[in-house]
């Protein structure tokens, strides 16, 4: 299978987990067929090459470099961990902007975006939250009820978001999806969201859009 598949891909295609970053849920989240692109057909994205995600990087670090003390009385927060490297046996790994222990018990991530605040949460913001609290409850023993977003092009508005057993579970469904495009060189159908083909690198080459 390995040299039927991407070189680029042969960790995950060797191991019997994988090892899924948050980035690989993104992509997949966006459009299975961007996973299949990048990390089947190996062919890059060359992000680093548009504006909003360079511009985007560089707020997120400075942003994120402020200490917002208000944080600690308004979440109840009793100790903060930033830029934590975490692995799960569930195959998962990445690195969290912040880990909030808080005074309830529990514990919730806390992650910065360069983006606008819509009246709702994402489906792709709230499992990259998911995904960052399954690794906190597999490192930690701590459950982890809520995350936390700081949308930055919205005056840093913070946003509580619930996460239930159900978010857990239909997590590793979409793990077990990402699996599947790249172990087994699975051509995924696209999004059915066709508004997200025009800003998609991968759009030259998909035939929806050929």
């Amino acid at each position: 299978m390995a040299d039927e598949c991407s070189l680029f891909s042969e960790e995950l295609v060797n191991s019997p987990r994988g090892s899924i970053t948050a980035s690989h849920l993104l992509e997949y989240l966006f459009c299975p067929r961007f996973t299949y692109f990048e990390y089947v057909l190996d062919i890059p994205e060359h992000q680093e090459k548009r504006f909003k995600v360079e511009q985007g990087r560089r707020i997120h670090e400075k942003i994120r470099k402020i200490n917002p003390g208000y944080l600690r009385k308004k979440l109840g927060v009793k100790e903060k961990k930033m830029d934590v490297y975490l692995a799960s046996p569930l195959g998962l790994r990445g690195i969290i902007d912040e880990i909030l222990f808080l005074d309830d018990g529990t514990a919730a991530p806390l992650d910065y975006k360069y983006a606008e605040y819509h009246d709702r949460t994402f489906k792709n913001h709230k499992y990259q939250l998911v995904f960052y609290s399954q690794l906190i409850k597999d490192n930690y023993e701590v459950p982890v009820t809520r995350g936390y977003i700081i949308y930055t092009r919205s005056k840093n508005k913070l946003t509580e978001v619930p996460i239930k057993e159900e978010d857990f579970e239909e997590l590793k469904k979409i793990v077990e999806g990402i699996l599947n495009v790249i172990q087994n060189c699975h051509y995924p159908k696209p999004t059915r969201y066709k508004k997200r083909c025009p800003d998609c690198c991968y759009k030259n080459i998909c035939e929806r859009n050929i």
